[in-house]
């Protein structure tokens, strides 16, 4: 996806901002370079390694070292604080390496001096490899073995959605492109007629072909040298590409098709929402999924329609990429500011970040401001968050597996939007509730047991009773009952 900065004015030096406090950030990242998703399972390549590291240090640099421009308040510098970090990925390999890259990076080995511990008689242990530092990476559901799906709704298990995404290829958008590109992609046969058959090389299968062949044109040194395969034909796959991926992930009319973008903003808003709960002890929430939730996002938070950005976030994010939330304040950052006095930016970059190439801010929801106060950050998010996993069951029309329960009558009378979650449907709360239905259990068992012991013609014996009969050598019944 080429890129292009929405003005002069956004590229001005952070310096701009030494009057802030940031007090949390939310980033979520794309993979780094990575083998084909048509070879399976998919690899984190060195070139990716080496990608995500350097954004991870530029990252630090910015928000955690000890002369950082933007720092934290109160992260730890060197040694890292688990408490104030949360990084998680789904399980992909290529997602889960890359996140592990990252965080090397923003959270190096501090070396022998920090990295040793001084035990009781006197000996000092050494941490492996020169004080590295081991950051727990967490699961998200969302996104599971999305690297090894070429199918842009292949991981998202969402119904609704991949019902969504299908209806682009029965658009008459769809089918003039498939038609007037069919002679384009037939020149192509000969370099990826190994993995792809006779009838899948067609702009169906954009990104498919140009996945096979942008990594070709990275780490392939035998590709042949022929006068079809040129940078023109890669940068025209690419354009192809980015259009029917954006199809897939976004249409204005269709929002589940987005559903990845709905996702992540519920994630990003609890993310941020911790760091407020906590008084700002929560600090850092790092997390990687793959570009669908880019896409996806890039058109609920309307940021496609911003002027003078070429058509940037129309397309498929390079390597890399990343958005950033960065939670600041401009009044004093101790005691934790109120609620009224904090506010939100977003800021992208498409591949690498890097101290030559530093994130961009752009404004969300069609505003004109890169700052939003938090309020109006929530409620613009609230707009098409999906979190939960009821909220997202129903949204997507999935009534199996973990959904069963949530398209069972009972919980359908008992919940929906806009339902007090504390009430039952019934007038009566999910707590008093509890408490009758046990109480009639209860009764039941009684009766039941009152029952028996009056057909078996037992009686009950108190506990002292029954003690002072077994200390005089006399055992009358078992337990606490007695024959009459």
């Amino acid at each position: 996806m080429l890129f292009f900065p929405i003005s002069v004015f956004l590229l001005l030096p952070f310096t701009a901002y030494a009057a802030e406090t940031v007090l949390g950030v939310y980033i979520f990242s794309r993979h780094g370079d990575r083998t084909p998703k048509s070879l399976p399972p998919a690899n984190l390549t060195d070139l990716g390694y080496s990608q995500i590291f350097t954004s991870g240090t530029y990252f630090r640099n910015r928000y955690i070292a000890s002369d950082a421009f933007s720092r934290i308040a109160g992260v730890n510098s060197d040694i890292v604080k688990q408490s104030q970090i949360i990084a998680s990925a789904p399980l992909d390999t290529v997602l889960m390496n890359s996140a592990q890259g990252f965080l090397q990076g923003l959270y190096p080995p501090v070396g022998p001096r920090l990295g040793s511990d001084t035990l009781r008689n006197g000996s000092v242990v050494q941490a492996p490899l020169n004080g590295y530092q081991l950051i727990p990476i967490q699961t998200v559901t969302s996104g599971t073995g999305s690297e090894d799906s070429a199918w842009l709704q292949g991981s998202s298990n969402c119904a609704q959605a991949a019902v969504s995404s299908n209806e682009y290829f029965s658009t008459s958008d769809y089918n003039s492109l498939l038609a007037s590109t069919t002679d384009f992609y037939k020149t192509l046969a000969p370099l990826v007629n190994g993995t792809c058959g006779p009838d899948e090389i067609s702009y169906k299968n954009a990104y498919t072909i140009y996945d096979i062949l942008n990594v070709a044109s990275i780490h392939n040194a035998s590709l042949p040298n022929s006068p079809v395969f040129t940078n023109s034909t890669l940068a025209r796959l690419r354009t192809l590409a980015d259009h029917h991926e954006f199809n897939l992930a976004y249409n204005s009319t269709a929002p589940i098709r987005a559903i990845a973008g709905s996702t992540l903003a519920a994630q990003i808003l609890q993310a941020l929402n911790n760091t407020i709960i906590s008084q700002g002890k929560s600090k850092i929430t790092i997390q990687f999924g793959a570009y669908a939730s880019f896409v996806s996002f890039f058109g609920l938070a309307n940021l496609t329609s911003l002027p003078n950005t070429n058509d940037a976030f129309y397309g498929v994010p390079d390597y890399a990429s990343t958005m950033t939330f960065e939670l600041f304040t401009t009044t004093e950052a101790s005691p934790f500011p109120a609620v009224e006095d904090l506010q939100v930016r977003f800021l992208f970059h498409n591949g690498t970040t890097s101290e030559d190439s530093p994130p961009t801010p752009y404004p969300l929801f069609g505003q004109s401001s890169t700052e939003l106060r938090w309020t109006d950050f929530q409620d613009g998010m609230n707009k098409f968050a999906v979190g939960g996993q009821e909220q997202w069951c129903r949204a997507c029309g999935n009534s199996t597996g973990v959904c069963a329960s949530a398209a069972s009558p009972s919980s359908e009378s008992g919940a929906g939007a806009g339902s007090d979650s504390r009430g039952s449907g019934n007038g009566v709360s999910k707590a008093v509730a509890g408490v009758i239905g046990a109480m009639v259990t209860l009764a039941v068992v009684l009766a039941v047991e009152a029952t028996a012991m009056l057909v078996a013609g037992l009686r009950v014996v108190s506990k002292k009773r029954l003690a002072s009969g077994n200390a005089n050598g006399v055992v009358d019944g078992e337990a606490n009952v007695e024959k009459r």
